[in-house]
């Protein structure tokens, strides 16, 4: 009787319900794991994203059961002024997907499979040898997938030094009721400003712009013509959304019974497109690491996170860094003049 009393509430906490928390939740019932997600806002929680699933993205989500509406993506663009290097995907597509729309699928496969899902938000956390609790619910193991701004990284005192505020980059997203012109990812590169260019359905298009703080979104659209011309009249849908500073760097991604997953566990930028891929990835190693051991099992969560960021990691930044210097003019007539190289570095991403 005394084991049954010291037994943990669950299995598998989740303090976030977005993308990639309902993603570990599903991960977790489908390993017969007993899991709630703790989560403030309701279903379905947008976010200032480019909306484009990579071909790997599409098909981690369909091996967890999920098969959200889009767009296909046939590949990736990239312009400036009168440049411009194309990718197609080899084998599979991609798929542009309004983050409501991914959001709604996935919590509707969480609770096929008997996800509960509690509307509160994690503050605090407590260990001790055997279990984790936090918002009122005492867990074998909790999962922080609580986004950029992480509370419980924060507490957990995983954080890193950001860089010097003037390095920091924003995001900031608006969909447009117009035809996709393309089937492919645009984006393109302006001088200070990247737009980020997503056919998302039949007569949707979503225009992220990424750049440094307080850049005006009217104004630096402005500054790309060619997109402008595209856009013409019509019609915006719904407010713009923000996000950042998007570099978040973290010194560990476990404390005892904790990990951080996706966001929350470290982010490069949105550049390149694949954060969804690798915060799939990232929910799927953080369960299949899980075992009795808790140091042991914390270090294969470690080293299986590692090898699934790592082209992320190493090619964003490098791309980050070339367009912070004066090699970013030279980046898509590089592109442009090496298409295997080009091609290659998509692939890699993609996959």
């Amino acid at each position: 009787m005394s084991g049954a009393r010291t037994r943990p509430d669950v299995d598998v906490l989740v303090a976030g319900g977005g993308p990639v928390g309902l993603a570990v939740a599903i991960e977790a019932r489908l390993a017969g794991l007993r899991t709630v997600v703790v989560e403030p806002r309701t279903t379905p929680i947008d976010k200032a994203c480019g909306e484009g699933l990579m071909p790997g993205a599409v098909a981690a989500l369909a091996r967890l059961g999920v098969h959200p509406a889009g767009h296909p993506l046939t590949g990736i663009r990239y312009l400036s002024g009168d440049r411009a290097a194309d990718h197609l995907f080899t084998g599979a597509t991609g798929l542009g997907v309004r983050r409501t729309a991914l959001h709604l699928a996935l919590a509707i496969r969480a609770e096929e499979l008997g996800v509960e899902v509690l509307a509160g938000k994690v503050d605090t956390v407590a260990q001790d040898a055997g279990s984790v609790t936090a918002a009122g619910i005492r867990a074998a193991w909790l999962m922080a997938c609580d986004g950029l701004h992480s509370t419980v990284r924060r507490q957990l005192g995983l954080d890193r030094p950001a860089r010097a505020a003037h390095r920091r980059r924003y995001g900031i997203r608006r969909h447009y009721r117009v035809a996709p012109w393309t089937d492919l990812v645009e984006v393109h590169w302006g001088r200070h400003v990247e737009a980020y260019v997503t056919p998302v359905a039949p007569d949707v298009v979503g225009v992220a712009l990424l750049g440094p703080p307080h850049h005006d979104y009217d104004r630096s659209l402005d500054s790309f013509p060619d997109l402008r011309r595209h856009l013409g009249a019509a019609p915006t849908l719904g407010p713009p959304r923000g996000a950042g500073p998007l570099l978040q760097r973290t010194s560990a991604r476990t404390a005892g019974r904790v990990r951080l997953v996706g966001d929350a566990s470290g982010y490069v930028d949105a550049l390149t497109g694949e954060g969804v891929r690798v915060g799939l990835a990232q929910a799927t190693a953080a369960v299949r690491t899980l075992g009795p051991d808790v140091d042991r099992s914390s270090a294969e969560y470690e080293k299986a996170w590692t090898a699934a960021t790592r082209d992320y990691r190493l090619i964003t930044s490098g791309l980050v860094a070339a367009a912070g210097s004066p090699l970013r003019r030279s980046i898509v007539p590089l592109a442009a003049a090496a298409p295997g190289l080009y091609g290659g570095i998509v692939e890699r991403l993609a996959r």
